[in-house]
């Protein structure tokens, strides 16, 4: 045999043997599976029971059935919702960790000091879900017969009434500084680990009143078991329609709406990213979803704005929007 035919045979040897390696390899390491191949996580900033947990059940329970895997709600309190927030902008960007917050997500960059990551930045928005007012309520035995005896009362006696909410930041948190930057006045705010403890001491009467969102405010108005005095919008909500708007109980300009939005950590592929936004597309078009929003007074937003490029601009603005509110407040930042 030759030089040159020995090396031919020992190159097809080796190639040979690639090939083979190659094709073990390839065996070994089979395609990534289609998004999603197991259980994701959907986190919750507040307490089970509260309107964000509500929201992201309703929600979340849609989304399983049409992504096939099903979506697990986990409740990570503190903080306001900024514990819940630092754990899913930690998380990996693979669609597997996700975030229900509202409003109190944009107003976090100007309420504390130091977050341990952008809320500008870090996620990536999914789509808008719901907005509506907030609900003035009360205990049954506080003293006030109807909203404008109600704010005459916050204004002189704010230091002696405990006002609840349901942590720094939160939305209940937002409408309660609001409420007092138009009162001139300071309240007893008493902070809780979400709406629901909250709202059920005020049912106990251990607190006074509580900024509650008509999600949760309206049933236990209606079952008799809260006051309720003032809605936060423009218009009344039909759900309730004898109680009067803040601006018609006498607090001129005075609107609050809060909206639930879904994230990802940033970094998600575009395609989890599509086929999460699809999904949520299809739940707010469940008649079942859309009817119970409406019995608690919230609702699911114009066509126009549930798009992920519209829920962008508006969190962007909703950042823009609270940094003139703090900065107006004089609010001192939280130190974390």
């Amino acid at each position: 045999m030759t030089s040159k035919t020995r090396f031919l045979a020992l190159f097809r040897s080796v190639a040979a043997a690639a090939g083979v390696a190659v094709a073990l390899t390839a065996a070994a390491s089979p395609a990534r599976a289609a998004y999603p191949d197991r259980v994701v996580t959907l986190i919750v900033p507040f307490a089970a029971g509260g309107p964000s947990d509500i929201i992201a059940r309703l929600v979340g329970d849609s989304m399983s059935k049409t992504i096939g895997q099903q979506i697990v709600i986990e409740n990570v309190t503190g903080a306001g919702g900024t514990l819940a927030a630092a754990r899913v902008a930690r998380a990996e960007p693979d669609g597997y960790t996700l975030l229900i917050h509202h409003v109190a997500l944009a107003a976090s960059a100007s309420l504390y000091d130091n977050l341990g990551y952008d809320a500008g930045t870090a996620f990536q928005p999914l789509g808008l879900v719901n907005g509506g007012p907030m609900i003035l309520t009360s205990k049954t035995a506080f003293p006030a017969a109807d909203a404008k005896a109600m704010f005459a009362k916050l204004k002189s006696d704010g230091p002696s009434v405990s006002v609840a909410h349901a942590g720094i930041g939160s939305n209940s948190h937002l409408c309660a500084l609001l409420l007092q930057r138009a009162l001139g006045s300071k309240f007893n705010l008493i902070s809780y680990r979400g709406n629901a403890p909250a709202l059920n001491d005020m049912m106990g009467g251990q607190v006074d009143v509580l900024c509650d969102q008509s999600t949760t405010g309206v049933p236990p108005f209606l079952a008799g078991k809260v006051k309720a005095y003032a809605v936060s919008s423009k218009q009344r909500l039909d759900v309730v329609k004898d109680l009067p708007t803040f601006e018609e109980a006498g607090l001129k300009g005075f609107e609050f709406q809060i909206w639930h939005a879904l994230y990802a950590p940033k970094g998600a592929p575009a395609e989890v990213v599509t086929k999460l936004h699809d999904a949520l597309q299809v739940a707010l078009k469940d008649p079942k979803i859309v009817a119970r929003f409406k019995e608690v007074g919230t609702s699911v937003f114009p066509e126009a704005e549930l798009s992920v490029e519209a829920h962008k601009a508006k969190f962007e603005r909703e950042i823009a929007t609270w940094k003139k509110v703090f900065a107006e407040s004089g609010e001192q930042k939280v130190q974390n």
